[in-house]
């Protein structure tokens, strides 16, 4: 197994550079369906220095749509001004990683990788297939199998068998991401010291699911998705846009919603018309037109739909017994938090998560207005709770 650097040094070299794209190749995946994904490439960030013992190793895991650069970076001396650039833009979880934050850099070895599936340099629907699938070397578009969350894990434990890390200091990650880390003090005990799983759940509820299909299908019955092969032709940024908007109403609290927009019409725009289909946008319409424009334009239709299974695919019971019994196999210290608005995942069903956990696990809240995303908004919360449980001085 071999790490292929794509840009800046790897880790434990003496150029400590941040937030700058790599990627790793892990060879062929077994998944649990059966399936043996050949040549899968894992891209992925760091941030921080690797302590000789490799004791320092934290892994941050993203959300839905989410990508590897979680904080601001800095590039290699003479880096081209777009690496530059792309490394010091802000990340997603800015706040809450980076020098001096909660998840400090200049203390902790930072690693955020793109899941198995995404579109940000992993192998995924959009990913050129093998020869032994297509001899044209053609995206495995509608072939691309699906990957679970205890799928993308194991990846996740490749890349950390190629930067020789043996054991997680601690596995963080809200809704999807926090899935993963949940899947992660799982599947791998004794590879993970601390685990936070924020605004997530112990497996996807009926309610969840739901949404889940009503996003599928607003990208199936885009006349460009054809079937998921569309690569050669338009791209199916209609339905890709619907299913975020979807998505984003659940990611956001009905009095948030309320607060910002109400019911008034957007500037310059006239909602009372003679034919409804004649009418302007109320301001809630414009701001999901804004989300939809904004995921169209960054984000491949099938690894949303990949993705979205993935997530559909989280229970950390599957095969494995009650939710006790399959928690019971953990050892590692724990910070359980919701967010008190959130209308997703809802703070009962991190309630259950915590009181099934080994020892004394009470769930935390985040307060927050924004519902859902507050995970990612409410950052100097989290830092603290972070601080106060799983990241504190020994």
């Amino acid at each position: 197994m071999t790490v292929t650097v794509v840009r800046g040094a790897a880790a434990g070299t003496d150029v400590r550079e941040d937030g700058v794209p790599r990627v790793a190749e892990i060879g062929t995946l077994e998944l649990e369906s059966g399936f043996r994904l050949p040549g899968v490439r894992i891209a992925y960030e760091t941030w921080g220095t690797l302590a000789p013992d490799r004791s320092n190793a934290v892994l941050v895991q993203h959300a839905l749509t989410g990508d590897t650069h979680v904080a601001t970076g800095r590039a290699r001396p003479g880096a081209s001004e777009a690496e530059r650039r792309a490394a010091e833009t802000g990340g997603w979880w800015e706040g809450l990683v980076g020098p001096g934050a909660a998840i400090d850099t200049d203390r902790w070895f930072v690693v955020c990788t793109n899941i198995v599936g995404g579109c940000y340099g992993s192998t995924g629907p959009a990913t050129p297939a093998p020869p032994e699938v297509d001899p044209e070397g053609r995206p495995w578009g509608s072939r691309f199998p699906l990957i679970t969350v205890r799928d993308a894990v194991h990846a996740e434990a490749a890349l950390a068998d190629a930067l020789g890390i043996e054991a997680w200091r601690l596995v963080i990650g809200g809704s999807m991401g926090g899935a993963r880390a949940l899947e992660w003090a799982v599947t791998h005990p004794d590879r993970v010291r601390a685990c936070a799983v924020v605004a997530a759940c112990a497996r996807s509820s009926a309610e969840q699911l739901a949404w889940g299909q009503a996003q599928k299908l607003a990208i199936h019955q885009d006349p460009d998705f054809r079937g998921g092969d569309y690569y050669d032709g338009p791209f199916p940024v209609t339905g890709l846009g619907l299913a975020r908007r979807i998505a984003h109403i659940t990611y956001r609290s009905p009095d948030e919603l309320h607060h910002r927009f109400g019911c008034s019409p957007q500037a310059g725009e006239q909602v009372i018309d003679t034919h409804p289909g004649r009418r302007g946008r109320y301001q809630v319409e414009s701001y999901l037109d804004h989300q939809a424009s904004k995921l169209a334009g960054r984000f491949d239709a099938n690894s949303y739909l990949a993705v979205n299974e993935t997530l559909m695919s989280h229970d950390i019971t599957r095969n494995r017994g009650t939710l006790e019994e399959a928690l019971s196999m953990t050892s590692c210290e724990w910070l359980v938090a919701a967010v008190d608005s959130d209308r997703l995942y809802l703070p009962r069903e991190s309630d259950v998560l915590a009181a099934a956990l080994p020892g004394d696990v009470r769930r935390h809240t985040l307060t927050s207005p924004s519902g859902h995303d507050g995970f990612l908004i409410e950052a100097p919360q989290l830092g603290r709770l972070l601080l106060e449980t799983v990241l504190h001085e020994p």
